[in-house]
């Protein structure tokens, strides 16, 4: 199953004061966090998806980030399950992929 959301993530948020300064970009963190988050609610079923949903671990077993996002820049995340149980992802905006990757959840204890 295939899903996607877009986002944008405001020229206000407190990551660009340090982040560059004269020249500010979005921080990778910020980029892995949306598609986590992204993921982990499509991963609950229709009538749970919370921002309080159950525990989960995830191991992030590759990340790539291909190009610099600006504030304000709206982007999408897409993400599939595969046969394997891991969910693959890939974020883009302004007409070219800016991340991709792959995490692995399991259940927290």
């Amino acid at each position: 199953m295939q899903d996607e959301i877009s986002f944008t993530i405001a020229a206000d948020h407190p990551a660009f004061a340090g982040h560059f300064p004269g020249r500010p970009m979005v921080p990778g963190v910020l980029l892995l966090d949306a598609a986590l988050h992204a993921a982990a609610q499509a991963r609950q079923p229709p009538g749970e998806r919370t921002a309080s949903g159950p525990a989960m671990r995830c191991q992030i077993a590759s990340a790539k980030f291909l190009s610099p996002v600006q504030p304000g820049e709206t982007l999408t995340i897409s993400y599939t399950r595969t046969d394997k149980g891991q969910t693959r992802f890939v974020i883009a905006g302004g007409g070219c992929q800016v991340a991709t990757g792959i995490f692995v959840f399991g259940n927290a204890p």
